[in-house]
């Protein structure tokens, strides 16, 4: 049993090494929350509901599984045999109460905790009418449990083993709820007053600060930087650098997971600078033991580019972008088939489409062919509307491909008729687009700049049909969009120096504008010859060897 006995509310007590900005996180409800009427949230639903043999089985070996830690038992279970059941027995309804199964498993606490964590997952992804209040407010209770189950053992890590898949999901799912819940309480005019009522009276709960705080404790807990730290420095043995919980798998996945965790949040919150910092003892680009999960792995570059891209940084999230698609063309048919990775996986891999074709309109480069052939299959039409300046294709691309933001703090609940859920994706919007128009001439003075060596300033501006004052501000400004800061070495993705991408290049002598190429064209011919020559020499000895036997 975990300990919920310590006075956590005594400001000297600082839980985790954490100071004031993030609070203590304990999982108790009735110490950290203010809900005046906790029992409302116990009442055991469908109490009189008879449940299924083929259930109550699955239940028990389930329970069992997870009490003998067979990890491999517990991930078919999680992934497959519960999935089955779901689409059988309750499609479009919740799964039986954490009331009536813990009659079944005589009260496992553990057991239920994990249980309750999938059944409110189920309800927010498969119920129609999705989960009301109540159950937001008791899904954010039991993970509350559940973390202050890992974080509060201080004797020593926990005695309990999931797999990798699983503790994932838990990151990823306490994320989505959290930002789902932050859009639901944002939406002020579909609510009642008892509702209104009830979230004024609980600002803490899936209040941003616990959600940080929690994921900050399992980095913290785990250990994972120093291990990640040491391993990019060679080191042989990087779980020696780690305690007991960090060489525990459960605290060591959860650590390395939250890391990726903190970086979605704070994209989601338009901190994409803190983004890329929480990473910087990973290395993006090397794959390591520790991006096993292939969601995860997709998950975090989708992420990383997306940053780069907000912060003009257009070379690495092109490379990001690039990485990740070649990472699911060689990886899709290793996915089981059915599995539901394989529908998130396939949602993210369309929408980093979609954000590489917008970052290669904004500073094309060079990629690898085979992404760029699906690219053009799939986003042909829209690639050459954006190459013509066509910003409402901008925009639809940018809103359907980029993360939903959220904002951190509540809605006024003063004005009931509000609807604030959409104020931080216009902002998004906004900034990105005011790029995009800083940049709607860059195409066409691309274009003349290839097709000339010199040419005078003011023929070319009478070419745009702009003013010669105009066209030079904007020559200054296709130096400055094409001039961007590139990750060459080292552990942290902010590091890098200034690098020009653009394939031309130009230098203004008076009234006269001198033009040069930059990329020097690769001779594939030569390459081809050379094999060719070698593949004749290799025949001719070949015909010697045979001829002398």
């Amino acid at each position: 049993m975990y300990n919920q006995g310590k006075d956590y509310n005594d400001p000297k007590y600082d839980q985790y090494g954490y100071d004031d900005r993030y609070e203590t996180h304990t999982g108790d409800p009735s110490k950290d929350f203010a809900y005046r009427d906790r029992d409302e949230f116990s009442r055991p639903r469908n109490a009189s509901y008879i449940v299924p043999e083929d259930i109550k089985r699955f239940l028990l070996d389930f329970q069992g599984n997870i009490r003998d830690k067979n990890v491999y038992e517990i991930n078919h279970c999680y992934e497959s045999t519960f999935n089955k059941l779901s689409e059988s027995y309750f499609k479009n309804s919740p799964w039986p109460s954490a009331e009536i199964v813990a009659e079944i498993v005589q009260n496992d606490e553990i057991f239920l905790i994990l249980y309750k964590e999938l059944y409110y997952r189920h309800i927010l992804a498969r119920t129609q009418s999705g989960p009301d209040q109540q159950q937001r407010f008791e899904s954010y209770y039991n993970y509350c449990n559940l973390f202050n189950y890992i974080l509060n053992a201080n004797g020593g890590p926990v005695d309990l083993k999931l797999p990798d898949q699983w503790l994932w999901d838990i990151i990823d799912e306490f994320i989505y709820q959290f930002q789902e819940f932050s859009k639901y309480r944002s939406k002020m005019a579909l609510k009642s007053e008892d509702e209104i009522t009830v979230l004024k009276g609980n600002p803490k709960i899936w209040n941003v600060h616990s959600v940080l705080n929690v994921l900050h404790s399992l980095v913290e807990k785990s250990g994972i930087n120093q291990q990640l730290e040491a391993y990019g420095s060679g080191v042989d043995d990087p779980e020696s650098e780690a305690s007991d919980f960090g060489r525990h798998p459960l605290y060591k996945m959860l650590g390395y997971f939250s890391l990726i965790g903190l970086l979605r949040l704070h994209s989601l919150l338009g901190d994409y600078f803190q983004a890329i910092k929480v990473l910087e003892h990973i290395q993006l680009n090397e794959q390591t033991l520790y991006s096993r999960v292939a969601a995860c792995q997709v998950s975090t570059y989708y992420y990383v580019g997306f940053a780069y891209l907000m912060m003009r940084r257009y070379q690495d999230s092109i490379r990001s972008f690039t990485n990740i698609l070649l990472f699911i063309q060689r990886t899709n048919r290793m996915l089981s088939t059915g599995s539901y990775q394989v529908d998130v996986i396939k949602n993210l891999q369309d929408k980093i489409y979609k954000l590489l074709a917008l970052v290669l309109t904004l500073h094309p480069m060079r990629i690898d062919e085979s992404v760029h052939m699906q690219l053009r299959d799939k986003l042909g039409d829209k690639l050459q509307k954006m190459q013509r300046g066509d910003l409402a294709i901008y925009e639809e691309c940018f809103s359907s491909a980029c993360p939903r933001f959220l904002s951190p703090v509540p809605p006024n609940y003063e004005d009931p008729n509000a609807n604030h859920n959409k104020e931080p994706f216009a902002l998004q919007v906004k900034v990105f687009m005011e790029e995009v128009k800083q940049q709607q001439l860059i195409q066409n003075i691309r274009s003349f700049l290839k097709l000339y060596t010199t040419m005078p300033v003011s023929k070319l501006a009478t070419f745009l049909d702009v003013s010669e004052e105009v066209f030079r501000t904007q020559l200054l400004c296709f130096k400055h969009k094409m001039k961007n800061l590139v990750w060459t070495k080292g552990a942290s993705g902010l590091e890098g120096e200034f690098q020009s991408a653009s394939e031309v290049d130009f230098y203004i002598d008076g009234e006269m504008i001198h033009i040069a190429d930059t990329k020097v064209a690769r001779r594939y011919g030569d390459f081809f010859i050379r094999q060719i020559h070698k593949f004749h020499e290799l025949n001719r000895n070949l015909r010697k060897t045979a001829s002398t036997n």
